[in-house]
């Protein structure tokens, strides 16, 4: 094969275009971006033709923070030189603010737009309070940093009645990222949860809870036990169990066996005094109304959830059932037992059901005998829960509202009200 008597040359690469960091900030009024935007389109005065690499705009109580990196294009003329570039964008920029009353400052930036995209998928850095203080907000920061993590950007999502802000980090791991900002909720009081940026955030499609101590605040065993005169009992008997120290099954049947003997009325007299936790309508009726399937899964007893169930609208229930004879509790229970394996057993039952991916699904829970459910679910939350379960969740939440689980899964204080609120229209 003869030899190729000429060597290719690579050709020499294009000389970086210049680029410029637009940076508008100001009292917000209507027509600030169409102006800046449409003073960029009109050109003149020296300003070739740009093209826009990226914006970021974002309203704080009425402060408009507004940056847009452009790049130049080439013009018949050839490349364009970067300092007049900017010196007739420092024009453009002088224009716009006098007539809408912003700064607007130029600065020099790549005509790409700036660093690189790091190594790795970025996160959403979730952290709530009553309030946050402003030591949370400072510890996660130095913590992101110390893992390598850059914060890309912050909103807020909710005010009410947690504040809840949003950050989006790039460059470190999931891992990573929990392990440093687990000590700085820890030291701060403040719930910190992170999530991988995607589709998947917002695909959720169902979502189950607990219902003693989750969905209702307390034990519907224990208010049973209470009328039985088996308080204390059945007290030690459940927070042994709770904190995984006791097979739940074994435990569950010691603690009914203290029942027998109560009037079945007991189990209505129980349930009418049943308390919702704070928010837990609110975050049904959001869900719902997004098209989530919504259900309870409970290692309490269907008498009572069954019509809680009915009441709520949910699509569907799972607890144990308690054996009644001549109208009086026997101490005993019919059928098989939803502890800690049937509740992932069930989850995935009502997932296949509705046709729905378990990675789509969402499992609030707050004791050991939900963990199976919890790591089954594509995303695990517990609330409220022993510490053997937060370290063991996807994600933990010690808020007293319920409806926080609706920041965890990225959506604002107004998206909220939107799905909460009937529409004026038909």
């Amino acid at each position: 094969m003869p030899l190729d008597p000429a060597p290719r040359v690579p050709p020499e690469p294009a000389a970086p275009r210049p680029g410029a960091l637009l940076t508008v900030t100001g009292a917000d009024r209507p027509g600030v971006t169409a102006r800046l935007f449409g003073a960029l389109a009109q050109g003149g005065d020296g300003v070739p033709p740009v093209e826009v690499v990226d914006v970021e705009q974002v309203v704080v109580h009425g402060q408009l923070v507004l940056g847009v990196v452009v790049g130049a294009l080439p013009t018949h003329e050839g490349p364009v030189d970067g300092t007049t570039f900017l010196a007739a964008l420092g024009r453009l920029a002088d224009g716009v603010a006098r007539a809408t009353g912003v700064r607007v400052e130029v600065q020099a930036a790549s005509g790409r737009g700036g660093r690189g995209t790091p190594a790795g998928r970025p996160h959403h850095v979730i952290l709530l309070g009553r309030p946050v203080p402003p030591s949370a907000v400072a510890g996660a920061a130095t913590a992101i940093a110390g893992v390598g993590g850059n914060i890309d950007a912050i909103r807020r999502l909710s005010d009410h009645p947690v504040t809840s802000l949003e950050l989006t980090v790039s460059g470190a791991g999931a891992t990573e990222l929990r392990t440093a900002l687990a000590a700085v909720a820890a030291s701060t009081g403040a719930d910190i949860a992170v999530e991988q940026v995607g589709l998947a955030r917002r695909s959720k499609r169902l979502i189950v809870l607990d219902v003693d101590s989750t969905l209702v605040r307390g034990e519907v065993i224990d208010e049973l036990a209470a009328r039985a005169g088996r308080a204390a009992e059945v007290a030690r008997i459940t927070a042994a169990a709770m904190n995984g120290e006791l097979d739940f099954a074994e435990s569950l049947r010691a603690r009914v066996a203290t029942l027998a003997g109560l009037p079945v009325e007991v189990l209505d007299e129980v349930r009418e005094h049943l308390e919702l936790t704070p928010g837990a309508r609110t975050l049904i009726r959001t869900l719902q109304r997004l098209g989530f399937r919504c259900g309870i899964v409970s290692g309490g007893f269907s008498q009572i959830t069954d019509p809680l169930a009915a009441s709520l609208g949910l699509d569907f229930a799972a607890a144990n059932t308690l054996e009644v004879a001549d109208g009086r509790l026997t101490g005993g229970l019919e059928g098989e037992i939803v502890d800690r394996a049937g509740k992932a057993r069930a989850l995935a039952r009502f997932a296949a059901e509705h046709g729905i991916p378990l990675e789509q699904t969402v499992a609030v829970g707050d004791g050991a005998n939900d963990l199976d459910m919890l790591n089954a679910a594509g995303l695990g939350i517990a609330f409220n829960a022993k510490p053997v379960v937060r370290e063991q969740a996807h994600t933990a939440l010690n808020q007293p509202y319920l409806d926080a689980v609706l920041q965890v899964l990225g959506f604002t204080r107004d998206e909220v009200m939107d799905a909460t609120t009937p529409s004026s229209s038909g």
